[in-house]
């Protein structure tokens, strides 16, 4: 249990680094952020308790909102994501798999972890630019802030997914 929490801890600094320092400077087009940071809440294991996946997320995100000069914006996307992930989860996963399944290309297959990852990030990323904009005056930009955004973001998660199943 105590390894468990300490390599969330662990992973939860590196996102936050990486997050802030770099890939909240790139913007790739003029519109599309790299968020890692969703990451985090799609390792989630199957029976990880919901109040203590809500915390994790709320206190990700309030870590970066610190970073990232957006006050309450990342600390709500990622508690609205932690507050989905269980059930998501559960509607991408047979319901005879183990009860500490780890989300992953192996465990899940590959087409359900693309769907799941897919749709994680697009609800994510859909939430924090609604938030952050706040209008939907120039909604051309909106659009292709939330699509750029998905798009870069999956592509890394199935990248880092990639590296990390071998």
């Amino acid at each position: 249990m105590y390894a468990d929490i300490l390599r969330k801890l662990l992973l939860f600094v590196a996102l936050v680094l990486v997050q802030a320092l770099v890939l909240n400077h790139m913007q790739l087009f003029g519109c599309a952020t790299p968020m890692v940071c969703v990451l985090f809440v799609l390792l989630f294991r199957r029976n990880y308790p919901k109040w203590a996946i809500l915390v994790w997320c709320f206190a990700l995100g309030l870590s970066l909102d610190t970073f990232s000069n957006t006050p309450g914006v990342s600390a709500a996307s990622m508690t609205l994501v932690g507050c989905l992930q269980p059930y998501l989860l559960e509607t991408f996963i047979q319901r005879e798999s183990d009860d500490d399944l780890l989300p992953s290309m192996r465990s899940m297959g590959i087409l359900k972890y693309i769907y799941y990852s897919l749709l994680m990030v697009l609800i994510y990323c859909t939430t924090f630019f609604s938030l952050e904009a706040f209008s939907f005056f120039n909604w051309e930009h909106w659009l292709m802030s939330i699509g750029g955004s998905t798009l870069v973001t999956v592509i890394l998660i199935w990248v880092i997914e990639a590296i990390r199943k071998n």
